[in-house]
């Protein structure tokens, strides 16, 4: 693990927007088909093999709202 050591007499502060995982939505909904509970997923990154699996769920006959 890299370190970053900053030397100086102002302390740094601020923040940062981390953007969503492909590789994190991907399982996710695929997980969410067990359930028939409503799922809300914030952030998601909007790439072709999330519309994919957005099409195969709709396929299989789940209600998807995006």
């Amino acid at each position: 693990m890299q370190k970053l050591i900053i030397k100086g007499k102002k302390k740094l502060s601020g923040s940062i927007t981390i953007s969503g995982s492909k590789n994190a939505t991907l399982p996710i909904l695929a997980a969410s088909i067990l359930t028939n509970k409503k799922i809300i997923l914030k952030n998601v990154p909007l790439v072709e093999d999330f519309y994919t699996m957005i099409n195969l769920i709709k396929f299989i006959g789940k209600n998807i709202k995006t």
